[in-house]
């Protein structure tokens, strides 16, 4: 038995319907063993997220954007140069016609030589790839993690394991770049929520959790499933040196949005629609009013219906949003209010325009 969980895990295989989060796109140019298999057979990783704490890593960080964009603006630069080298040929054809035909190839194609590469395109790429890929320890049990003990109980690092490609039921096991939004907008608002109590709805990994413990007094993460509640709580016990130093305190719990009419993610109507009925119940039930954050990541996908690239689920998102905004039960209120993603980053990751930040308050009238 011990040798075929070997083998599998020396050859894992997806199928066609598997889900890859963009925080691991960019693979590192070392070995990347699994450490190992969890109860479905999913090669499960551990990451190591450096928090960028230092005003040298805020400069790294600042330097990875800058070469992003420095990238797109090269690019743009490629285009007008394409742009010049084209009205260069039509000049030449309108010319000297022959030679336009010493342009073709064989078959009358127009040979178009592309711009190259420079050194600093690759560095660039070199650069984000070593800073944006997870470090993957060698495989074996679940207290493989021994080893690496001592090199990594620092303060700034957050260790997480998670899966690299699942079906679309399970991709809360994988790390998602809304969740690195949540958790910068935490670290930079950190006085707001010293020593609050906090419960967050699907919290996969636990991720954002573990970084709202380092300031929160108490957390509950919850999502559902077994496998994934396990692993979230290992991830727990491999930060507990994080949220030790503020006493922050993390459970891990289940809560099923489509249970006992307590009606897994915003890319599903029926599920953001169990989202805001039991978001609803549970600030109606506080005592108190409460402050909501929603992070998420807008998904463009082509449809045959609208011939065109839409993201229809996010559409219904909004309009959901809006509904809750504009409610009058004559119990509750609720403002709407959407965060500009412009504040700090402690995490190295893209923040492309398709993030996006809300933040509810939800007030009794009662």
């Amino acid at each position: 038995m011990a040798d075929l969980a070997e083998e599998e895990m020396d050859n894992p295989t997806f199928s066609s319907d598997t889900v890859l989060s963009d925080v691991h796109l960019h693979c590192p140019s070392k070995r990347h063993l699994m450490v190992r298999l969890n109860a479905v057979g999913q090669p499960v990783f551990l990451s190591y997220f450096k928090l960028l704490w230092s005003t040298e890593d805020l400069a790294s960080g600042k330097h990875v954007r800058e070469i992003t964009t420095g990238r797109e603006q090269q690019s743009r630069s490629g285009d007008e140069l394409c742009d010049k080298d084209r009205s260069n040929v039509k000049e030449k054809g309108e010319l000297n016609s022959e030679g336009v035909e010493a342009l073709l190839d064989d078959d009358g194609d127009l040979e178009v030589v592309r711009r190259p590469r420079g050194a600093s395109d690759l560095q660039a790429e070199d650069l984000l790839r070593d800073i944006v890929c997870p470090v993957i320890l060698m495989k074996g049990k679940e207290d493989a993690f021994e080893d690496e003990e001592q090199e990594c109980t620092c303060s700034d690092v957050v260790k997480i394991e998670h899966t690299m490609a699942t079906p679309l039921e399970d991709v809360g096991k994988q790390v998602w770049r809304a969740a690195f939004l949540l958790a910068d907008h935490i670290l930079f608002q950190r006085d707001t929520f010293r020593g609050c109590s906090v419960l967050e709805l699907g919290g996969g990994t636990g991720i954002t959790s573990i970084i709202m413990a380092t300031v929160a007094k108490r957390v509950y993460c919850t999502d559902v499933g077994d496998d994934l509640l396990a692993m979230c709580e290992q991830n727990v016990a491999l930060n507990k040196h994080l949220m030790e130093p503020g006493g922050g305190e993390m459970k891990v719990k289940e809560l099923d949005w489509l249970k006992d009419e307590f009606c897994t993610v915003f890319y599903d109507d029926d599920l953001t629609d169990a989202l805001f009925r039991t978001l609803y119940r549970i600030t109606h039930n506080l005592r108190n009013s409460c402050t909501v954050y929603l992070a998420l990541e807008k998904r463009l996908n082509f449809t045959l219906r609208h011939m065109d690239i839409t993201c229809e689920a996010y559409s219904h998102f909004r309009n959901t949003l809006n509904d809750l905004e504009n409610l009058q039960d004559g119990k509750m209120k609720y403002t709407v209010e959407h965060i500009k993603a412009d504040f700090c980053q402690f995490l190295v990751y893209e923040r492309i325009e398709q993030l996006e930040l809300w933040k509810i308050m939800a007030e009794h009238l009662a």
